[in-house]
């Protein structure tokens, strides 16, 4: 290896780090990047407010201590190593902002009361036939979607665009993250490939990962891929839903399934978990749906949920229960593709073992279409909404710490006045000549 890249995920997802050469690695594999990289914008503007950086403060620097069991060699890049770190001050100290930091005290949580959180993530993509650095020269005007028409589990019409989304996965799978398949979605040209389960921290790092490597394979081939929430207004969002299982610590079973309840399997514990999903779940909703985009996917018959309901083998509800024995699990359907991980997961578990330690019953199932189910609480309809309830909410600052919700409260009031001070293409054509 003659390249080590030293990364760690910032409050979008992104990986944010350095390359050192393998030489210099061995001397040093720590690096420092400046403090200011958790409070842009996702443009890179430094933006005031933060707690962890500013123009009176100097703008810092924070370490990225390497943790070595996320050693990957991304099968994209020739000779390189790569390895997600830890956030650390200056001090040593962990950054709780940070989404790896957020996540880590969950599985901690987690872990004292017994229990081994295992995730997966189940994330939707749009792949388009326009080589990646052309999209913003153009403008993101000219965009082609790779297929003209749905192609959801389409082996044919998912076969035109194989030497892409093939190469993804054998790069993926190459790159020591197991694949489990890939097939077409619901909208034109939308993918999605399904990794294999893993401990919830473990699963979180494979995820960032393989976005970057879906985004590099794809642009090598000369395409392009998107995991925005929703890319059009004709087609169907991009989620990212969240299968979840507590294994406990010291036999291994899934604490979910209990073989003698009388609800398909469904254990106490898991019930539980589904009433914390249940209460908390809005109040945490700005970590599912983190972007202005966010909130256009959640439509009635979208299979985006759109009102908080559980229920078995369910699509219309946010939180669907399935499998059986081992593979038993909850799969929250809330996040979007745009989600980070991280922090997606952690308010997941926040949530569930919210549930478990104050023994929640769940509600009733809704049983048949939750859109139109009468009593249901809807989710928040933008990412002002979703602030305003994570800002007030006495258990999220509990739960997560007031700094980490004042940190992520700030980002989302930051994104949400940037967007209402642009005047956009729809209001320019709607009012023009009619005003």
């Amino acid at each position: 290896m003659d390249t080590v890249i030293v990364a760690f995920p910032d409050q979008f997802g992104q990986l944010m780090g350095k390359r050192l050469t393998g030489e210099f690695f061995l001397k040093k594999p720590e690096v420092e990047c400046c403090s200011y990289l958790l409070t842009t914008d996702i443009e890179m503007e430094p933006r005031q407010g933060f707690a962890l950086g500013s123009w009176e403060q100097g703008y810092g620097d924070f370490r990225v201590v390497p943790d070595f069991s996320t050693l990957t060699y991304p099968a994209w890049l020739p000779a390189t190593a790569l390895l997600i770190g830890d956030l650390k001050d200056m001090d040593g100290r962990e950054v709780p902002e940070s989404p790896r930091a957020v996540l880590k005290k969950q599985c901690l949580r987690a872990e004292e009361l017994g229990f081994r959180p295992l995730m997966a993530s189940e994330l939707e993509f749009y792949l388009f036939a326009n080589p990646s650095r052309s999209v913003a020269e153009s403008g993101y005007q000219g965009l082609r979607l790779a297929v003209p028409h749905a192609i959801d589990y389409h082996i044919m019409g998912t076969e035109h665009n194989e030497e892409v989304i093939g190469e993804i996965r054998r790069k993926i799978s190459a790159s020591g993250i197991p694949v489990e398949s890939s097939k077409g979605e619901t909208g034109r040209g939308q993918y999605e490939i399904a990794l294999q389960h893993e401990s919830a921290l473990q699963m979180a790092d494979r995820h960032v990962i393989y976005k970057y490597g879906a985004k590099a394979v794809a642009a090598a081939a000369g395409h392009s891929v998107t995991f925005m929430a929703k890319v059009t207004e004709k087609d169907a969002g991009s989620s990212c839903h969240i299968h979840c299982s507590l294994a406990d610590a010291v036999t291994g079973a899934n604490s979910f399934w209990d073989p003698d309840a009388g609800e398909q399997g469904l254990s106490r514990t898991c019930g539980c978990f589904l009433g914390g999903l249940q209460q908390l779940a809005n109040e945490l909703f700005l970590f599912f749906a983190p972007t202005i985009n966010s909130y256009r996917r959640y439509s009635t018959g979208s299979f985006a949920p759109t009102r908080l309901a559980w229920d078995f083998d369910n699509r219309t509800t946010s939180f669907r229960v399935v499998g059986r024995d081992t593979s038993f699990r909850v799969e929250n359907r809330l996040p979007g593709a745009d989600a980070n991980p991280y922090l997606a997961y952690a308010a997941t578990l926040a949530a569930g073992l919210y549930g478990i330690e104050r023994e929640i019953e769940p509600p009733g199932r809704s049983a048949g279409n939750a859109y139109r189910a009468e009593g249901l609480s809807e989710v928040p309809g933008s990412l002002a909404e979703a602030a305003g309830r994570l800002d007030g909410s006495k258990l999220a600052r509990e739960l997560l710490g007031d700094r980490v919700v004042d940190h992520y409260v700030r980002q989302a009031r930051m994104e949400s006045a940037a967007c209402a001070a642009v005047v956009g293409e729809w209001e320019l054509k709607r009012y023009f000549d009619r005003i």
